[in-house]
């Protein structure tokens, strides 16, 4: 059976994911952090446990090889969304240089759980660098597309082409606007999500035109999520094969269009995870192996 790192849409094979239970850790902790970190109201623990145990629960009910980042103490409690810290190719991991300064510590703890799992490590994004892997997104097995953003600057970006370009991997600079400013979650796949080869989930209205022409220009289907929805995270959907895939409860106009075009949609209960973080189901996992269907 062959699998490729580079994808985000092929039937996923094996994930890590970092538990609530080894990020919000307790209630003081919570307090703490939260509004530091921008989160728009303060989680419940006890709520976030249990939307977190169910939300692995499903990931496992598909068959998905589970692993997990470890408790770390030096790590705040936004390290529950642990796509960001570092990205995947099958060249090895890239590890990350957050550019959100209070997440500083998470690309260290990455690096060594990789290493634990003899997962190797193409490079790291050194510091002037920032880069999140929420701004990076495989759009075919030698194309990634990387937003420029608050998070991922432009010396992260050209460390990223200096790893990747030399082993024939395309990249595609997305430069994304203001939107809400420095301190607001807003990466590139707050606004694109690829469910299959040629379909797509978009938030248009912050969307360049030259990328938005790349993907049509590539054949790209774009589902359109309409602005009421896109706040509630429509746009951020977790392919867990072609055109099946997991997303935040609710966006009831999105799931529609989605449905309308033969996709399978699973929805998931995350105030206190999701919606409170800015971290919808890409946030909370960082995908490894999908498998290539033959």
């Amino acid at each position: 059976m062959a699998t490729t790192y580079h994808s985000e849409y092929l039937k996923l094979q094996s994930v890590f994911i970092k538990p609530v239970k080894h990020a919000f850790l307790s209630d003081n902790r919570i307090n703490d952090q939260w509004k530091s970190l921008n989160y728009l109201s303060r989680p419940n623990l006890n709520n976030a446990l249990e939307e977190f145990e169910l939300f692995q629960t499903y990931l496992s009910q598909k068959n998905i090889e589970l692993l997990y980042f470890p408790i770390d103490n030096q790590v705040q409690i936004d390290s529950v969304y642990c796509r960001d810290a570092s990205i995947a190719t099958n060249f090895g991991m890239i590890i990350c240089n957050m550019g959100k300064e209070g997440r500083s510590r998470e690309p260290h703890l990455h690096m060594q759980t990789y290493k634990n799992y003899d997962i190797p490590i193409l490079g790291k994004i050194e510091f002037p660098g920032t880069a999140e892997g929420g701004d990076v997104a495989w759009i075919d097995e030698s194309t990634l597309a990387i937003g420029h953003t608050y998070r991922t600057n432009l010396e992260g970006i050209r460390q990223i082409k200096a790893l990747l370009e030399p082993k024939g991997i395309n990249i595609i600079v997305v430069d994304l606007p203001h939107y809400k400013g420095k301190e607001d979650v807003f990466h590139l796949m707050s606004i694109f999500s690829p469910i299959d080869k040629d379909l797509a989930v978009v938030y248009s209205p912050l969307m360049p035109i030259a990328f938005r022409n790349e993907l049509i220009h590539r054949n790209f289907q774009l589902i359109e999520v309409p602005e009421n929805e896109f706040e509630s995270m429509g746009c951020n959907v977790l392919a867990l094969a072609q055109r099946d895939f997991l997303m935040f409860t609710g966006n009831s106009q999105t799931i529609r269009l989605l449905k309308d075009n033969g996709c399978h949609v699973s929805v998931y209960r995350g105030d206190d995870i999701s919606l409170k973080g800015g971290g919808g189901p890409t946030c909370l996992t960082r995908p490894l192996e999908r498998v290539i269907a033959l």
